[in-house]
């Protein structure tokens, strides 16, 4: 099956569907690579990476799969250049950057043949990484897990405004609260040509991540998610012990200091290794409501398309009568 748009034109791929770089879930081979020998679009997670680890799981991909994969990068992490400079020397099909400016790898990127793709989450960094060169979009609204952009402006209305302020000078990718075909139907009827899907690929037998947390995102409602640590880079986390304690530290008032204390204490790494869903950092985004089964990657990609012709079949037609 193939659903053409034009972020599957440019990045080479069958389907519109982007598995959203997580840092663990798929900071290893097996997600990145079962979900683009199925057609999509598989993505490593850089950020708690290792560079020799790195460069071992983007090797192994790449010796596994002809097909496009991409590796994600938050510009603010620890040794960035360093790991800029590794990508660089795999000359990596695309990479996606995120948490910084474009300019500080565009140049050196695009002269080596690499697509680039910058994260985004409003109309103002959407034009100026456009203006700087870039030759894609992830747009992100605040039902996405992870760091969600601090305003909590609705994918719904983030997207179309920048499809409307870009109009057709770069493809996007829509991101935050993506987790079926009518999902992705969503997406491309709001002027993206893909779909960002992060939490839904938790739910796999190939995300890199403790049988616990997966456990907690399929328990988890609509409801079950927070935003924790304004000011501290705010994170989307499932409400456990951890958001709890950080709720009630941000009710009452609490100094910067202290609720710094208190969310530094705690990781995205004890929940996502260890299994400590009640102390660690649950990162997962709304679209963990939608998400009601354990599935292997490659068949949720093909089941993501069918549900979106399925939907698309259900859409009314219009009458000029």
């Amino acid at each position: 099956m193939k659903i053409v748009t034009n972020v599957t034109r440019l990045l080479g791929i069958d389907l519109p569907v982007i598995q959203a770089g997580m840092s663990w879930a798929s900071s290893s081979a097996a997600l990145p690579l079962a979900v683009s020998e199925a057609g999509g679009l598989g993505v490593i997670a850089a950020g708690p990476m290792y560079p020799d680890a790195l460069a071992r799981t983007i090797d192994e991909v790449r010796a596994a799969t002809e097909r496009p994969f991409a590796v994600n990068l938050p510009l603010y992490r620890q040794g960035a250049d360093e790991v800029l400079d590794l990508l660089l020397e795999r000359r990596i099909p695309i990479l996606i950057a995120s948490q910084g400016g474009p300019r500080r790898y565009l140049d050196r990127f695009k002269a080596a043949g690499t697509i680039c793709i910058h994260v985004v989450a409003g109309e103002e960094h959407a034009l100026k990484a456009v203006e700087a060169g870039v030759d894609g979009l992830v747009v992100v609204g605040g039902e996405a897990g992870g760091h969600p952009p601090v305003e909590l402006v609705s994918t719904l209305v983030v997207v179309r405004a920048v499809a409307r302020a870009v109009g057709d000078t770069v493809p996007i990718i829509a991101s935050g609260g993506f987790a079926d075909g009518a999902g992705l139907a969503a997406a491309l009827a709001l002027g993206a040509g893909a779909a960002n899907f992060g939490t839904r690929f938790i739910a796999t037998p190939e995300a890199n991540v403790h049988p616990a947390y997966k456990q907690a995102v399929l328990a988890a409602g609509t409801t079950g998610t927070r935003t924790v640590g304004r000011g501290l880079g705010m994170i989307r986390t499932l409400s456990n012990t951890f958001a709890e304690r950080m709720v009630a530290l941000e009710t009452a008032g609490a100094s910067l200091d202290e609720r710094k204390a208190v969310f530094a204490a705690h990781s995205l790494k004890m929940a996502a290794l260890d299994g400590d869903v009640a102390e660690g950092k649950v990162e997962a985004g709304q679209s963990a409501g939608l998400v009601g089964d354990l599935v292997p990657a490659g068949e949720l990609v093909r089941r993501i398309a069918w549900e979106y012709l399925q939907t698309v079949e259900r859409l009314p037609r219009a009458s000029l009568q």
